[in-house]
Formats: structure tokens, C-alpha cells, sequence
């Protein structure tokens, strides 16, 4: 079988690891670097039809550009979302764009992580025990099987918080426009009305950009917590910001945040912090906030790397198929198009 090359970029030492232990298996000689892809380095893609890239680096028109020019047709994320790829400017110039399944239970099992820290207190008690304030807070936690809990959009990963959360005991609520996992499906007003939770699950897009804003926000029940381990975009953190203030929402816990980027993954101990959103949401007691730390797991990295390579792989023998059969035309008739 012809050895397939892929240029990695972005790549972690974790990730090459596994990059090089499961490449030889599928026939792939794989070009790695830690660097971001950028025009100054794209040259590593030369003689490559398929990359790999990471979530943490905007892929922009103008690096499309030059991808196209090195002979790139495939990118591949590794990744769920692709909103940090400009998709209508790789579609125009016919580079094909593919993310990546992993696991789901990495993101599931922090949410629920984050929904007990969050309706438990837990910001406030360990930075008091912290500081050897053992005094237990005027404020009771509450108990999961006594709530309601809102899931928005039930993929892989909104199935499987729902799956973890009938072991609660808890009312789960679901809102997807594709209605494909067992669950009790409401209007989204609906689900904004009765939630005592509020997580969400959905991709970010034109579509979803600031889906929970302030309308929303002042739809939901006294109290509600809302949790976000899917992309900082789709809250209005302005809006939500000012329903914590006035104690509209009873917290809130965040694994992704509007203009992480630059923040997130960087030590930041020394240097001033420009997010207001950030600086002001850290203040709070009853809001957590995680680093995009959810997919962080063994497991989802090897998924991750085996379906980066496996989606490449496809992409190739797609495209020397079309070849084929391009150059023996009765192909097509025989396969009736």
C-alpha cells in the first residue's frame, strides 16, 4: 500500500506521541511541528494533499490561500467544531474541511463535574478552606435530584450528559432541532422557563453566535445556573455578566469563554489580562471558570489522532477513486450516474 503523507500542525508532545506510534499502523509518514500553521510555514504541507490542525489557532483566508498554493485539498481538525476555520472561504477555494469524533465522555463527565461544583458551592469552599476558613457558608447547597435540567442540542456529547444525568434522578428537559436521542423534547422557551440548570451543546456558527443572550437569559427561572462546556460564542457574556450582578442567574460555570483566545493555554501569571469579561466573571463567588479543559482526556486524544488520520486516509482514496474514474468514464455508466 503507497505510504500517505499528513502535515500535522499545532502538535503537542502528547499528541505526536501518539501521532508516531499510530501512523506506521495506517501507512502514513506524518510531518510534525508544534508551530501553528502560518504563510511562513506552510511549506512543510508541500507534496501533502491532507493537514491536520488544532482548535487553538484561527485557520483565515488569507492562510487558506496559501494552503491551496502548496497543494493542500484537506484539512482536517482535531477537533468537534471547525468555527476557527473560515469554512466559506476553504469552500470557495475547494479545500474539503473535516472534524473529528472522540470520545463524548471526556465533556460529559466534566459537566456534571462543573454542575455539582456549581450548585454545591464548591468555588467559595475551597477558597475559604484555602485560607483555613472552615466555617461552612450561609448559603445550602443543592441536590441534583431535586432539579430540573435543561439540555440544549443533543449530540453525541448532550446524549451522553442526558445518559449521566438519569442516574441523578433529576427531570431532564432536551431542545435540538434533530430530535435522534431519547429524551423529553420542549420548545426552547419552554426549556429556558422550567430549567434549574441550563447546559449547553451545540456548535457554534452564524446561527447559534449569542443564542443565549439577554432575552433568554431573562426567560430563564430565578436562580438557574447555566453551564457551558461547548464554545464561549454562544452566551452573551455581557448579558450574562449583568443577570450575576443582579442576582437574576444563581451562578454559572464555564469551561469556554468569548476571547479565550490568547488566554487560554498560555501562562498568564505574568502579564495583564485585557478581558474584561474574564477579570469580572473571576470576581464572582458563584462562578467557575476552566481553561477549555473538557476534552482533555487519554482517551479523546487517541480517538482524536486515529480519526484525524482515518478521515485523511479517506479523503485520499476519495480522490484517487474520482481519478480512476474520471479516466475510464465507463465507470460512471456502469455505476449508473
Amino acid at each position: 500500500m503507497k505510504s500517505v503523507g499528513i502535515t500535522i500542525y499545532g502538535c503537542e508532545k502528547d499528541e505526536a506521541d501518539v501521532f508516531n506510534e499510530l501512523s506506521p499502523r495506517f501507512g502514513v509518514i506524518p510531518i510534525i511541528t508544534s508551530f501553528a500553521v502560518s504563510k511562513t510555514n506552510v511549506r512543510l504541507a508541500h507534496g501533502n494533499q491532507c493537514i491536520s490542525v488544532g482548535h487553538k489557532s484561527e485557520i483565515s483566508e488569507s492562510i487558506l490561500l496559501a494552503l491551496k498554493e502548496s497543494g493542500v485539498k484537506y484539512i482536517s481538525t482535531r477537533s468537534i467544531g471547525c468555527n476557527h476555520i473560515d469554512i466559506s472561504a476553504a469552500k470557495s477555494m475547494g479545500i474539503a474541511v473535516g472534524n473529528v469524533a472522540y470520545s463524548p465522555d471526556s465533556v460529559a463527565d466534566y459537566t456534571l463535574m462543573l454542575m455539582l461544583m456549581a450548585i454545591r458551592n464548591a468555588k467559595s469552599i475551597v477558597s475559604h478552606a484555602e485560607r483555613y476558613d472552615f466555617r461552612l457558608g450561609h448559603v445550602r447547597g443543592k441536590e441534583l435530584r431535586d432539579m430540573t435540567v435543561g439540555v440544549l442540542g443533543t449530540g453525541q456529547i448532550g446524549k451522553a450528559v442526558i445518559d449521566r444525568l438519569r442516574g441523578f434522578g433529576c427531570h431532564v428537559l432536551a431542545h435540538d432541532r434533530n430530535q435522534e436521542t431519547a429524551a423529553e423534547y420542549v420548545p426552547l422557551h419552554e426549556l429556558l422557563q422550567k430549567s434549574d440548570i441550563l447546559t449547553l451543546h451545540v456548535p457554534l456558527s452564524a446561527d447559534t453566535f449569542h443564542m443565549i443572550g439577554h432575552e433568554q437569559i431573562q426567560a430563564m427561572k430565578q436562580g438557574a445556573f447555566l453551564i457551558n462546556t461547548a464554545r464561549g460564542g454562544l452566551v452573551d457574556t455581557d448579558a450574562l455578566i449583568k443577570a450575576l450582578e443582579k442576582g437574576k442567574l444563581g451562578g454559572a460555570a464555564l469551561d469556554v469563554l468569548e476571547g479565550e483566545e490568547g488566554l487560554f493555554y498560555f501562562d498568564c501569571t505574568q502579564k495583564p489580562i485585557d478581558n474584561q469579561f474574564l477579570l469580572r466573571l473571576q470576581e464572582m463567588p458563584n462562578v467557575i471558570i476552566t481553561p477549555h479543559t473538557a476534552y482533555y482526556t487519554g482517551r479523546a486524544l487517541r480517538d482524536t489522532v486515529e480519526n484525524t488520520i482515518l478521515n485523511c486516509l479517506d479523503f485520499e482514496r476519495r480522490t484517487s477513486f474520482e481519478q480512476v474514474e474520471h479516466s475510464h468514464p465507463v465507470w460512471g455508466l456502469l455505476r449508473g450516474t
